[in-house]
């Protein structure tokens, strides 16, 4: 393995400390990896001197493998570009959970096996979210945790519909609703009182946020279905769809949000024999 793009949270790794230590351990173990901001920062911020950054666009189509340093949203950022290339991602958790990292900045040493191709990749499923105008696509893209439809920052309810194969499943008022992948399921949507999934599972988790209707449950469907969500007839004003966290589209009447699983897969690398509850529980009592 040659080309591995190291990909450092400048917000999350302080002075890139985290980083200066993986390239020094990568480099004995005979690899040579190039450093890449995985967004832009902010113009007032000062990158150090003495480590050379290349473009992330320019090097994402030679690469092998992208290592993310941060926390989960690094990495949720870091996959749509990712995936879209066929390349895998590795996750160093520098943040609080991190349930999709790999290794602790504590463990940087297991980085070696890269060099001797020590590690296995997971498949994460993802989803496809189009929201239509009538006749006009307004919004594509795709994400690895979830959708969240919401009300807004004001203080009222928001009332949406949804369809499963264009079959009613469920209609409710209140703070909005959210789509989930079974990786998300220990984000937003375990918070708003979702169950816990099997990162393996073919799911799609459709949960409640802060229902009025106390009937109102979260809904585990099968990968195949084909998920709408639009206000409801009685609904008013607008809502906003966010994808992984991202900024924000607003909603209006007659718009509708089409989430479907999305033919691509995002792929983690791993280098330890663990299992999904042993990470749960350790990330729970961290927690």
């Amino acid at each position: 393995m040659k080309n591995i793009i190291l990909a450092p949270n400048p917000y999350r790794d302080k002075n890139f400390q985290t980083v200066r230590s993986a390239v020094q351990i990568m480099k004995e173990a005979g690899l040579q990896p190039r450093l890449c901001l995985p967004f832009e920062v902010d113009r007032t911020y000062d990158l150090p001197r003495d480590l050379r950054f290349f473009r992330l666009d320019r090097e994402l189509p030679n690469a092998e493998m992208v290592i993310c340093f941060g926390g989960d949203g690094t990495i949720l950022h870091m996959a749509k570009a990712a995936t879209r290339k066929g390349i895998p991602i590795l996750g160093v958790n520098i943040g609080t959970m991190g349930f999709m990292a790999e290794l602790e900045s504590t463990e940087l040493d297991k980085l070696k096996k890269l060099a001797s191709g020590e590690y296995t990749l997971d498949s994460r499923m993802m989803l496809d979210v189009t929201v239509q105008r009538e006749r006009d696509i307004m919004f594509h893209d795709i994400c690895l945790n979830d959708v969240a439809i919401t009300k807004g920052a004001v203080a009222r309810i928001v009332h949406l519909a949804v369809k499963c194969d264009g079959v009613q499943a469920m209609e409710c008022g209140g703070d909005g609703i959210i789509v989930a992948t079974p990786t998300g399921s220990t984000a937003y949507s375990l918070s708003a009182g979702g169950p816990i999934v099997e990162p393996e599972a073919k799911n799609i988790l459709i949960t409640p946020i802060c229902a009025h209707d106390v009937d109102s449950r979260c809904l585990v469907a099968s990968d195949k279905r084909v998920v709408t969500v639009e206000m409801a007839q009685n609904a008013r004003r607008n809502a906003y769809l966010s994808v992984d966290g991202g900024k924000a589209v607003r909603l209006s009447m007659g718009d509708v949000a089409t989430i479907k699983k999305s033919h691509l897969e995002t792929r983690l690398v791993r280098l330890k024999d663990r299992s999904f509850y042993d990470v749960v529980n350790a990330k729970f009592k961290k927690a």
